[in-house]
């Protein structure tokens, strides 16, 4: 069996089917994050519970969600059900995970990105402190988040289980620009209970390319 291909997305496969969502290939390799995070964490990580969550979604889309975007399942999770608002969360958090995590140490935050991170923050270490906060605030698992608002404001903060600020149903609203996996198997192996240095090392492995580019993108359709 290849690697990140479920029983039943081959059983799709093999009656001729079309599963309407699907695992998007990781941007690097199991081991390219060590020792930040290591490569058994990132490759049980992403073959299971990922692609559960893909696998999932799929098997609870009806005739009234199979032709909806994931954004759009998002933004009326309240009125989907678990099954749908769970593991339509579980694929679109962990999409946005595997994105904003990176093994290089020079990518580039935009300029404006910064400067409202520095007015927000106080400073990039500032931002950093408050996502280790939030990430440790958060009873149980969960997510913790940078995201920006309606207004062009930047907020920290987190949601519990895999709820996102698109939910209809989250108190933190806004467009994700970094999102932080805080449930244990994200961290267990190389961490055990030591949530916190993990967060820390998070912050030092992110993708600063990516994530200006969805603030760019976030910024340029607010303002239309």
């Amino acid at each position: 069996m290849k690697k990140g291909i479920s029983l039943v997305a081959m059983l799709f496969m093999h009656l001729g089917l079309m599963a309407q969502f699907s695992l998007a290939p990781l941007p690097f390799s199991y081991k390219a994050l060590e020792p930040v995070i290591d490569a058994t964490t990132v490759e049980v990580h992403y073959h299971k519970h990922h692609q559960g969550y893909v696998t999932n979604l799929n098997a609870a889309l009806g005739e009234s969600t199979k032709n909806k975007t994931l954004e759009e399942l998002l933004a009326n999770a309240g009125q989907y059900g678990n099954a749908i608002r769970n593991n339509a969360g579980g694929h679109y958090n962990h999409t946005l995970y595997w994105q904003i995590l990176t093994p290089e140490s020079n990518t580039q935050i935009d300029p404006d990105l910064l400067r409202n991170i520095n007015n927000t923050f106080g400073s990039l270490g500032g931002l950093y402190e408050k996502l280790v906060k939030e990430g440790l605030s958060r009873f149980g698992s969960g997510w913790a988040w940078l995201v920006l608002g309606p207004d062009g404001k930047l907020n920290v903060g987190s949601t519990a289980y895999q709820d996102n600020p698109l939910m209809d149903v989250s108190e933190l609203k806004g467009f994700p620009l970094i999102g932080i996996d805080v449930w244990e198997h994200a961290y267990y192996l190389n961490y055990k209970h030591r949530r916190s240095d993990y967060l820390q090392a998070v912050c030092n492995a992110l993708n600063w390319n990516v994530i200006s580019t969805r603030y760019r993108e976030a910024t340029s359709k607010r303002k239309k």
